[in-house]
């Protein structure tokens, strides 16, 4: 039983993407969150997996697609929270995050794939990873990597090359967690539910962010 799990936050203003306000206001940035993970969820239900699962702090709204199983995050600190998601997985799992709304199947596909590695690992540009997979879920692979700093992706990947896994390697994205992020996020992928509500809250604001 493959899983492709979804981690996520619900988009509420003033509880997520508190980093894009300025020059976004709260509601602004609560879109573009909504717009992120929107446009996550839909490249995660075309992967063929045997069980598609949102691990969701808050409760599920419009923008969930249909097909995917809602599982509530555990409490703790994110490793904690990340290491439960795979704990309840009784076979292969790659996790992903919300703040990456420019993946696409193509880029998940591959990382469901374990004929030749026992984990899959996707960097993000801001020195941490977007993307976990595990042949077999283990916990405390996860538990005690520092998160949210700018080693915790060299930090993870150590962890599992020193558990002796074969790691794969998928392609570095950018997180959306800066007004920077955001433009450059909108820019590489322009048909996204994202780049729109960029777009229009931008104009919004009339040309303050740049």
């Amino acid at each position: 039983m493959t899983a492709l799990l979804v981690i996520a936050k619900q988009p509420m203003p003033g509880r997520v993407k508190t980093r894009l306000t300025p020059p976004f206001t709260p509601e602004q940035a609560a879109a573009l969150a909504e717009a992120a993970l929107a446009d996550t969820l839909t490249a995660a239900a075309r992967v063929p997996a045997d069980r598609h699962v949102l691990v969701l702090d808050g409760a599920p709204g419009p923008w969930l697609p249909p097909g995917f199983q809602v599982v509530p995050q555990a409490g703790g600190g994110l490793d904690a929270r990340l290491a439960a998601a795979f704990a309840a997985c009784a076979g292969p799992a790659l996790l992903i995050g919300m703040d990456t709304p420019q993946v696409t199947p193509s880029l998940l596909a591959p990382a469901l794939c374990w004929d030749a590695h026992d984990a899959w690992f996707g960097p993000a540009a801001d020195g941490g990873f977007w993307a976990l997979g595990l042949a077999r879920p283990d916990p405390s692979l996860l538990l005690g990597v520092p998160m949210s700093r700018p080693d915790t992706g060299a930090v993870q990947y150590a962890r599992l090359r020193k558990a002796g896994l074969r790691v794969g390697r998928l392609p570095v994205l950018r997180d959306v967690d800066t007004a920077s992020d955001a433009r450059r996020v909108a820019a590489a992928a322009p048909g996204t539910r994202f780049a729109a509500r960029y777009a229009e809250s931008t104009g919004a604001t009339a040309g303050a962010v740049r």
